[in-house]
């Protein structure tokens, strides 16, 4: 009776090893995207994955039967059209608004799943596991403690002064919301200006990932912000354990 290795070919099942290592490793990248709701989930990764594999594969394997003594074969150039062509499909996950870039983050394990993908088509199993592990220890046990390391806004205030009484503070707080921060309001105070109009002076703690210098200039258009500037938090600073002095 024929094997399936006579049917196949030892070569065509060492391949299907290839492939198959390749789609576990990437749906390990995919699932961790897929859980964080991007807009590049597992499909795209998995597919991305398989792909250059079978790419790479091609480039190694596919032309030998066309090999003579006058024909010459660089099995690195297809993996060489890949390395320039996975940066527009990872360019297309990228959105740049106002003053905020989304989707580096994805678009680099795009690039990550081609190179795991590459390195599973040319045989390189260690080398991919390995890739595979430090990507997801990058994202699941780095970065979130990179997260906790305290920036230089974080010992700074926003003062901001706006009309009483016309909704300005909800607009102020939605704005900053979109741009990804979290805001506390620690000192409120109530005025009139020199024309009699009644103002609002409050002093808000906005933590986030983008600068706080970049949310400066979206509250100051705000109808009603009269204006915003920068201080030392000089009352609410942080000791190193994490409490408040």
């Amino acid at each position: 009776m024929m094997s399936v290795s006579d049917f196949f070919g030892s070569t065509s099942l060492q391949e299907a090893e290839f492939l198959l290592v390749s789609f576990v490793l990437c749906s390990l990248i995919g699932f961790e995207r897929q859980f964080r709701q991007k807009s590049a989930g597992y499909r795209t990764h998995v597919l991305v994955g398989i792909g250059t594999c079978v790419f790479t594969l091609v480039s190694a394997y596919g032309f030998a039967g066309v090999l003579e003594n006058d024909v010459r074969l660089d099995p690195s150039r297809i993996a060489a059209q890949i390395v320039s062509g996975i940066g527009f499909l990872g360019a297309g996950v990228i959105f740049k608004g106002r003053n905020m870039v989304r989707g580096l983050t994805t678009a680099a394990t795009i690039w990550v799943t081609a190179a795991v993908g590459m390195a599973c088509g040319a045989g390189m199993l260690s080398l991919a596991t390995m890739l595979t592990a430090l990507h997801l220890f990058t994202l699941f046990v780095i970065a979130p403690l990179i997260r906790r390391i305290p920036d230089s806004d974080h010992k700074k205030l926003l003062r901001i002064t706006y009309k009483d009484g016309s909704g300005v503070l909800r607009d102020v707080l939605g704005v900053a919301s979109r741009m990804g921060f979290s805001n506390t309001i620690v000192d409120t105070k109530r005025f009139e200006d020199e024309n009699g109009v009644r103002m609002v002076q409050i002093d808000g703690k906005f933590e986030g990932k983008p600068p706080l210098h970049l949310l400066v200039p979206q509250l100051i258009e705000l109808p009603g912000v009269d204006k915003v500037s920068m201080r030392e938090d000089r009352v609410h600073s942080v000791d190193a354990d994490g409490d408040s002095v």
